[in-house]
């Protein structure tokens, strides 16, 4: 007999047929996951909050991020380990919904710190004189404002008014819904403006800007080639630091892209595509593209953190305790006048 998630079975989900080896293979390795986004997280949001030095409008931004991220780690993915393994939602309908609707807001809301974070940048690098004047604490937290507001009001209106079916509402209660499970559908029309709100518009901004600071950084690199060249003086040592920023550079920012678009564009295509593809795309391969997505929550703290060095600096005084020692807040955990 096929296994279901309700008693009752002519209207229930089919639960997992993988055998018990598998799920637990697949409980350890989300546990791992949801672990280790928890604790990245949880370190930067303590170093940046504890350490006045590093109380600036970027890392505003990446201490806000890290909340977001801790959060989908805290509240969403444990619920959706459950749904992915066991093929079962067994909380109800209006936490279904809950879970759908905050799932899709701290993901967008992750997203979009990520894009503001990459204009940030954009005006550290190639408008330095001006920088302080546009990313202003204002601005900053306004930046941090439109981040969870946005996502909040689309996705939270979304799920609870149910403009996710609207449309393909035949296919959905005949073919989709079923007691006992908790799918994350989307219509057509609801499917690419999803796509084009939490995925394109700020991916795309992020392409560009970030495109744009490593011709600006490779510029200033080869200009201060040039200059060395005419100076003559210490020129091998000089250049060999102009190439290493180069290089150093173009690592960061394709690190940066490639870890964003290769976690997310798995969902966001699926996202877009199944609707017209008659929704055949398996309840599995959904479920994998999902958890690639949430992976992008996991290694933002290693992209976004652990390359500065005040990073590791407060690291080590977080390990070993001195956090809590007198005045540890006034530490120098960086060195120059950049965070």
């Amino acid at each position: 007999m096929t296994p279901v998630c309700h008693c009752v079975t002519n209207i229930s989900c089919v639960e997992s047929s993988q055998s018990r080896e598998v799920r637990v293979t697949l409980y350890s390795f989300m546990v791992l996951i949801i672990l280790s986004t928890l604790v990245g997280n949880l370190i930067v949001i303590i170093s940046i909050s504890h350490f006045k030095q590093l109380h600036t409008p970027t890392n505003w931004l990446i201490h806000s991020l890290a909340i977001v991220d801790f959060l989908l780690g805290c509240l969403v993915m444990p619920y959706s380990m459950v749904r992915s393994v066991e093929h079962c939602w067994y909380f109800g309908e209006v936490f279904c919904k809950i879970h759908t609707s905050t799932d899709i807001m701290l993901s967008s809301a992750s997203i979009f710190h990520l894009s503001f974070i990459s204009i940030d940048r954009y005006y550290a690098v190639c408008d330095p004189l001006r920088y302080k004047a546009r990313m202003s604490i204002l601005v900053t937290f306004a930046m941090i404002f439109i981040s969870w507001s946005v996502p909040a009001l689309l996705a939270f209106g979304m799920i609870f008014m149910e403009l996710n079916i609207k449309g393909a509402e035949e296919v959905y209660y005949e073919h989709i819904h079923c007691t006992g499970g908790c799918a994350v559908f989307f219509s057509k029309i609801t499917g690419v403006l999803a796509f084009m709100i939490s995925f394109y518009i700020p991916g795309s901004i992020m392409f560009c800007v970030y495109c744009r600071i490593y011709l600006v950084a490779k510029g200033q690199a080869r200009s201060i080639k040039g200059t060395n060249q005419k100076l003559q003086s210490g020129l091998e040592e000089k250049n060999g630091i102009s190439q290493s920023k180069e290089r150093k550079a173009a690592t960061t920012l394709g690190i940066v892209l490639g870890v964003f678009f290769i976690c997310w564009c798995p969902f966001f295509v699926c996202t877009i595509v199944d609707p017209f593809l008659n929704y055949t795309i398996p309840l599995a391969l959904n479920e994998a593209f999902i958890w690639f997505g949430y992976l992008n929550s996991t290694f933002n703290p290693m992209v976004y953190a652990f390359f500065y060095p005040w990073f590791r600096r407060a690291l080590k005084i977080i390990l070993f305790g001195k956090v809590f020692q007198k005045d540890s807040s006034r530490c120098k955990v960086f060195l120059d006048s950049n965070p």
